[in-house]
């Protein structure tokens, strides 16, 4: 279960933010524009040799939407609310963006932030669980993005704020969208629903090595933490309809090569099963993704709806965390936890990833 009680914070100085003068965003980019999608892949696929045939297949998916990405617009909303949610609250911290794959590219962010007099940031990736994609990876990209700062500048020293996917915060979030697509099944199906919960899909090998070696020596941290929330939500959905629905976690978006095993079932084989089976209705609840992205906008929004329509299966898809107010006011107190426990001098033990720590690059 989520942990109920959040980082106590001591907001008994004047800058309850210290040591912190600044807030970075990272996250994962998006194309912009039709001509930025082959580029945009280019950039995620570096070093993997596919081929750009392949790539301009793939960008067909960004192309049904114009060549535009969600994700660039729903973080440029995403900061606004954090700025708007500090500001009430008498916070006075600078929140800057910085994206892995475009543009604003994280290494001139840094490199920004170094140029403004910035010396302490402290950062919040799109990211909530714990994998080498989804955590090791965005810890890379900074320390190599610092490293990148020209010589006459002094590079700001970067603490990244560990998984966060059970804050309740987020978990309220989640559950939001998942009554609100429930009020929108049909009356005589709506209590009958079952909740499937849908995250990216990762090699299993990746899944395997993902966690911190002390605290799961045996890995598997990426299924479990996602099984954690989807398991929170239910309770928390069940607690406010009074009905007890069946869940489940499925996948979506795998890629690689075939012969490379990744994480099953996909969201659209079973949705195949479900509706042999006889279910009369599902929700599906993108838990695994912070915003309604690509990878929901297409994956779900486009084929796995297709495929419940094409089933006769009554389905509805839940609102990610997004803007929630929940979630912009988790962000809020992981921000003053952090510098809360900085301050003291208190070990943040999610926080600070240990050699060894989510391995299983592709």
């Amino acid at each position: 279960m989520p942990n109920p009680d959040p980082l106590s914070t001591d907001l008994s100085t004047d800058q309850p933010t210290d040591p912190y003068d600044a807030l970075l965003l990272l996250s994962f980019g998006g194309p912009e524009k039709p001509e930025d999608v082959v580029p945009f892949l280019e950039n995620v696929t570096r070093g993997r040799g596919i081929p750009r045939e392949r790539l301009e297949a793939v960008g067909e998916h960004y192309f049904l939407f114009g060549g535009r990405s969600p994700i660039n617009d729903q973080n440029k909303a995403l900061i606004a609310a954090i700025e708007k949610d500090l500001a009430e609250h008498g916070l006075d911290l600078p929140v800057y963006w910085g994206n892995r794959n475009w543009d604003p590219y994280l290494a001139e962010t840094v490199e920004q932030m170094a140029r403004d007099g910035v010396r302490r940031v402290l950062c919040l990736a799109t990211s909530a669980y714990s994998s080498w994609s989804s955590c090791r990876q965005y810890r890379d990209n900074l320390e190599a993005a610092v490293a990148a700062v020209p010589d006459d500048l002094v590079a700001p020293e970067i603490d990244k704020i560990g998984a966060y996917y059970d804050h309740p915060g987020f978990v309220a979030a989640n559950a939001d969208g998942v009554l609100a697509a429930l009020a929108d099944l049909p009356d005589d199906v709506r209590d009958s629903a079952r909740l499937v919960f849908v995250t990216h899909s990762v090699p299993i090998s990746m899944s395997e090595s993902s966690g911190p070696p002390r605290d799961r020596p045996e890995g598997g941290a990426y299924v479990a933490q996602h099984l954690e929330v989807a398991a929170a939500v239910a309770a928390r959905v069940a607690a406010a309809t009074g009905v007890e629905r069946p869940h489940e976690l499925v996948y979506c978006s795998r890629s690689g090569a075939p012969h490379v095993p990744w994480l099953e079932p996909d969201v659209n084989d079973r949705l195949e099963e479900l509706a042999a089976e006889g279910t009369p209705a599902v929700v599906l609840s993108p838990v695994g993704f912070v915003s309604d992205h690509m990878e929901v906008a297409y994956d779900l929004d486009t084929e796995a709806l297709a495929t419940a329509e094409r089933l006769g299966l009554p389905a509805r898809r839940a609102a990610s965390a997004g803007t929630h107010p929940a979630f912009v006011a988790a962000i809020r107190d992981l921000v003053l936890a952090r510098a809360s426990r900085e301050r003291a001098g208190q070990p943040v033990p999610r926080d600070h990833c240990p050699l060894g720590c989510c391995t299983g690059s592709r």
